[in-house]
């Protein structure tokens, strides 16, 4: 009995700890960013270009319902939903890619 109450107050302290972490990782930097409004535009510039990304790579991805996803409950609009993540992803990694290989290239042709 005494276990089952100590493994109950590690679970509660566990949740107790990831609530706080939440509150933390979302507080703390929109206490930082009110001392500088500035930064809240870059940042909102930065989320726009991400949905604006999202809602390209979605208007790509089609809408088709294998009968194996239909088992899970996917239908026609939650299959669009994963596969414009999907895109947005693959979309996000090329980019990704092109910035690191032209960095290191320029680089190198600027110390070179």
């Amino acid at each position: 009995m005494i276990l089952l109450d100590l493994v109950d107050f590690i679970l509660y302290f566990g949740y107790g700890m990831v609530v706080s972490a939440a509150v933390l990782a979302i507080g703390f930097p929109l206490w930082i960013a009110s001392k500088n409004p500035k930064s809240l535009i870059e940042t909102g510039i930065g989320l726009g270009s991400i949905l604006v990304l999202f809602l390209i790579a979605w208007l790509i991805s089609g809408s088709e319902v294998y009968p194996n996803y239909a088992e899970f409950g996917v239908d026609a609009s939650l299959s669009k939903f994963i596969g414009g993540m999907l895109n947005l992803v693959y979309l996000l990694v090329g980019v990704a890619v092109v910035g690191i290989v032209y960095s290191e290239f320029s680089k190198t042709f600027k110390n070179g």
